[in-house]
């Protein structure tokens, strides 16, 4: 209740009292007034305790104003963290990708290396009867083992480039997941700190 209102209130009040006393006895007119007066002083305190009450909610919705405030900004870090990690994560995956190409390319050539070599000593198998020293084939020989072996190399290469693009993606999903619980959050605590602040 405003103070205008308490004090129009009390003015009523007294005129009350004067409009008894010109119409009652001394005594009755003595009592109404003190009646009168003192239902105007429950209504001075009831309002000015309703209006204690509003202040102090206004106070506490204030606060939970600002808590919820710092809440989204804390949240907003985190998620500009995520986008961090996550693009972090998008180019390492990317980087794996291309090494991945590089060594199929590369074991697409040792392959064809193999075959040529296969070939290669197939034909001197061939010729094996008429030397009698056996150097060709040797070396033949030889060169067939070193292709096998860059193939081993390069397949134990592509063996751990595809451990690596696994657990890139695997990482890739966790953090798409969290940067969205995170989004999800930012926006619930950004909602939550626009209260109602309607009088009561």
């Amino acid at each position: 209740m405003k103070p205008t209102t308490i004090i129009l209130s009390l003015v009523s009040a007294a005129l009350a009292g004067v409009a008894i006393v010109c119409v009652s006895s001394e005594n009755q007119a003595t009592e109404t007034l003190a009646k009168v007066q003192e239902d105007s002083r429950e209504q001075v305190r009831a309002a000015l305790a309703k209006q204690t009450a509003s202040e102090r909610k206004a106070a506490e919705a204030e606060v939970k104003a600002k808590n919820a405030e710092k809440a989204a900004e804390a949240a907003t870090a985190k998620v500009t963290a995520a986008n961090d990690a996550h693009k972090k994560t998008d180019e390492d995956f990317a980087t794996a990708k291309t090494d991945l190409a590089k060594n199929s390319t590369k074991i697409a050539e040792l392959e064809k290396a193999r075959s040529e070599s296969a070939a290669r000593v197939n034909e001197l198998t061939a010729e094996v009867a008429k030397l009698r020293d056996g150097t060709e084939v040797r070396e033949a020989n030889a060169k067939s083992k070193k292709a096998e072996a860059d193939l081993e190399a390069a397949s134990a290469a592509l063996r751990e480039a595809n451990a690596k693009m696994a657990a890139i993606e695997k990482n890739s999903a966790i953090l798409t997941e969290e940067n969205n619980r995170l989004k999800a959050r930012a926006r619930e605590l950004d909602s939550s700190s626009n209260p109602d602040h309607r009088p009561l």
